[in-house]
């Protein structure tokens, strides 16, 4: 076959000017091709819509379809870390850090913010009726007193008298039959030697049980600050502080998940 054959045979395969093929096929036959493809995606496409919109009329924006696995209450040092520990209690450079991050982190318990929300009962449960917006009781910064940050800026730590704050994690529709409190134990620390704000590491039922995001956009978890009143005799002495919530049928003591109901952590002064 000639050369100009052959080309004379390609350019006639990619569109013959006197069938009007392209690539072999008609415009009406490219046209019937691009219809069934078109209705064939179309179809997979709406049925993929249909069985999403089926799925979400199955769930509750509010309330989580599975939660098994946070049946109880987890808690954790305000300030994440699991070790505390400087050099100089008097030099602000080597504690710093955990008192920034504490203030970062109380900050949205600021008494001017949280007049905004509710006066509620203490010692009593929110009970709320189902509305679009659940009321959210207040949780006063200045509750935490001598560790709010207010009177004592550095929370503690330029006297190394350090506070570490705790709060319970969030889950919804948490409900309790007695009044909570959180425990803490040290290694050499007696229960004379530390402080809880509020008083006796009091988790009042006022603030429970929790609705959700979408139905309390402002809710905060109430706090507890636990001052450690550490002695010369404490420092350069690795402390293992763990905090465990007290009362009802929370569980805290499951060793297959050692965060369920407590928080460990270590505290060390360097003298």
């Amino acid at each position: 076959m000639k050369e100009e054959d052959l080309q004379g045979s390609w350019k006639d395969f990619f569109y013959n000017s006197r069938t009007g093929e392209l690539l072999g096929r008609t415009a009406s036959s490219w046209g019937l091709i691009l219809l069934f493809y078109l209705i064939f995606y179309g179809f997979l496409a709406g049925m993929f819509c249909l069985t999403i919109w089926v799925m979400l009329q199955t769930l509750d924006e509010n309330v989580p379809r599975h939660q098994d696995r946070v049946a109880d209450p987890g808690n954790h040092p305000i300030i994440h870390k699991k070790m505390f520990k400087w050099q100089n209690y008097g030099n602000s450079s080597d504690w710093g850090i955990y008192k920034l991050n504490s203030l970062k982190c109380v900050s949205e318990y600021n008494d001017s913010m949280q007049e905004r929300n509710d006066l509620c009962l203490v010692g009593e449960y929110t009970d709320q009726d189902q509305g679009s917006i659940k009321k959210v009781c207040q949780f006063k910064r200045s509750i935490l007193r001598q560790c709010s940050g207010l009177p004592d800026t550095s929370f503690g730590y330029a006297e190394g008298k350090p506070c570490i704050i705790v709060k319970m994690n969030r889950v919804r529709n948490l409900s309790i039959s007695k009044q909570k409190q959180l425990h803490c134990a040290a290694g050499t620390l007696k229960m004379g030697e530390m402080q809880y704000f509020p008083p006796e590491g009091r988790l009042d039922k006022m603030f429970f049980p929790y609705y959700g995001k979408k139905l309390q956009p402002d809710y905060v978890q109430p706090l507890v600050a636990v001052k450690l009143l550490l002695t010369k005799d404490d420092y350069n002495i690795e402390q293992t502080v763990e905090c465990k919530v007290e009362g009802s049928h929370l569980r805290n003591n499951d060793e297959r998940d050692k965060y369920m109901g407590r928080v460990t952590f270590r505290v060390k002064v360097l003298q």
